[in-house]
């Protein structure tokens, strides 16, 4: 039994969970400026091709492996490979957290665009100047994201049957259903079918540029959280006979399918409002807050019934905000209660952390023509996001260091399994796996250093140099802080040979007891006996 949160009571409860882990902004936020960036259906390709060949497969590794501990990403890597090995664990959950600083202050931004949507008070006419407005009072940034990140702690304080499960329950399909009717309405706007076009139409000057592709790995790796370690904490609150397998798949296709849909919509309404084919291409390359907080909410206000499509978009994208923000403190929360500490101590803390280290994304500008940057943001976005590549190639070695098939056997394949998986899973990660991560590493190094790049803060030669001194500080530090701690992480009945159905049957065998014979038996005195 897992400590600190009790289990999913139901596999569609677990999925609900899993898919709002892998749901966020980055579905209707982020994706949308990465098509944009890199050549439309360009980036597509890549982009599916990474979700079943590397997304999906290293999902499925964390959802097994915390049913295999029922710990966090810490004690599972200690669990696995020996307590020295607990900072990849740690690097993993550093990575979750350290997106979520500001990414609470992105899911601030969606809270209060939904709200001004239902109330009126978000100027769609002037969009820009109300985004520009907002940008610059920091203390409604700040309100917005300490909102978002109350209303998280206060999720996962409830635990996982009456906080996560629950409220995944209700969210999830509320937010597809918004989003299905934000894109069904954007249909239905003349030349709405260009964008659509666009999101489809690969161009050859990016499908053979490695930007498109490192983008696209990097994307599809933290849209569906692979190598945040989210995974592997709902995996230690599954039950042992439950299913990961197909939960996983529909995980990572579920996660896409949202992706698809706000990215239709989202273009769709581009492309029919935008008077020239040059408008609508300027509107989709702002980036992920330019077009989603500017040129949407105008195109909105010039739209029949367009402030029930924003109503709808940004409530979408705040119910998704959430979801994923339950995930990132669930995460780390696991791995404190792994060391002992109170589900309420972690929790308070880790809330005290992400105010503290979420104001610099909050409150540091860059003036720019148009609207202000929030340059800090941006850096951590791509420093953070780069990271999870690593994060992949950690969990790429703890099944390599285990044994790839030996894992596929003992830890995915039980008689309980309603899908097996076969050595295709073993060719990926033997072959496929490793082939992405050296060529990515070397090209994402080679076009780094030589493609400078206007962004200093999140691309060239500078943002190179930047987000490495960020990870070795990280690393260093996540080293040292794991040694600490690693002799709580680790079970003295853990077997790490043993099989999922071998846990099973030992967790079900009922406790021994004392045999009591029907033999009455009298002892008497040698005295009396004669």
């Amino acid at each position: 039994m897992t400590k600190g949160g009790g289990l999913f009571t139901s596999k569609w409860g677990l999925l609900m969970a899993a898919l709002g882990a892998a749901i966020g902004t980055g579905n209707i936020w982020r994706f949308p400026k990465e098509v944009a960036d890199n050549g439309g259906g360009s980036f597509m390709i890549p982009y599916i091709i990474f979700l079943f060949t590397w997304s999906i497969p290293i999902l499925l590794v964390e959802f097994n492996l915390g049913k295999k501990t029922r710990k966090g990403t810490m004690g599972s890597f200690a669990s696995i490979l020996g307590k020295n090995k607990a900072w990849m664990g740690a690097w993993m959950a550093w990575i979750s957290t350290a997106i979520g600083f500001y990414y609470a202050v992105v899911m601030g931004w969606t809270l209060r665009y939904a709200w001004g949507s239902m109330s009126g008070t978000v100027s769609f006419s002037n969009a820009e100047g109300a985004w520009e407005s907002f940008l610059n009072s920091p203390g409604s940034i700040v309100f917005f994201q300490i909102l978002a990140i109350a209303i998280s702690a206060f999720v996962v304080y409830r635990g996982i049957e009456k906080g996560v499960e629950k409220v995944n329950k209700i969210l999830i399909p509320t937010l597809f259903v918004l989003l299905l009717f934000s894109m069904i309405w954007a249909l239905t706007l003349p030349g709405a079918m260009r964008g659509v076009a666009y999101i489809f139409t690969p161009q050859a000057d990016s499908l053979f540029n490695g930007k498109t592709w490192i983008a696209a790995l990097a994307q599809s790796a933290w849209s569906c959280s692979a190598g945040m370690g989210m995974a592997i904490t709902y995996g230690a609150y599954t039950r042992r006979k439950d299913d990961t397998t197909l939960n996983t798949a529909l995980t990572g296709l579920g996660d896409t399918t949202i992706a698809l849909v706000a990215g239709i919509m989202i273009f769709a309404t581009v492309f029919a409002m935008s008077g020239t084919m040059a408008e609508a291409e300027t509107a989709v390359e702002a980036g992920g807050s330019g077009l989603t907080f500017i040129y949407l909410p105008q195109l909105f206000g010039q739209m029949i019934g367009g402030r029930y499509v924003a109503i709808a978009f940004f409530s979408a994208m705040a119910f998704a905000a959430l979801t994923s923000m339950i995930a990132t403190y669930e995460n780390a929360v696991k791995n404190f209660v792994d060391i002992g500490w109170t589900r309420k101590k972690a929790i308070l803390v880790l809330t005290a952390g992400m105010v503290l280290l979420g104001l610099p994304s909050s409150l540091i500008l860059l003036p720019a023509p148009g609207a202000d940057i929030p340059v800090f943001l941006d850096n951590q976005d791509f420093v953070w996001g780069m990271g999870l590549v690593v994060s992949g190639a950690f969990i790429y070695f703890l099944v390599w260091k285990y044994g790839i098939t030996r894992f596929r056997v003992n830890f995915i394949n039980s008689s309980y399994a309603d899908m097996k998986i076969g050595k295709a899973f073993d060719i990926i990660f033997k072959f496929v796996i490793p082939i992405e991560l050296i060529l990515m590493s070397i090209w994402f190094i080679f076009q780094t250093i030589t493609a400078p790049v206007d962004e200093w803060w999140k691309g060239g030669i500078i943002g190179f140099l930047i987000m490495m001194a960020q990870w070795t500080i990280a690393i260093v530090g996540l080293i040292y802080l794991s040694r600490k701690v690693e002799d709580k992480l680790v079970d003295e009945d853990f077997d790490p040979d043993s099989t999922i159905d071998e846990d099973i049957e030992k967790e079900d065998s009922p406790y021994e007891v004392p045999m009591i014979s029907n033999e009455v038996r009298i002892d008497v005195p040698e005295e009396m006996q004669t």
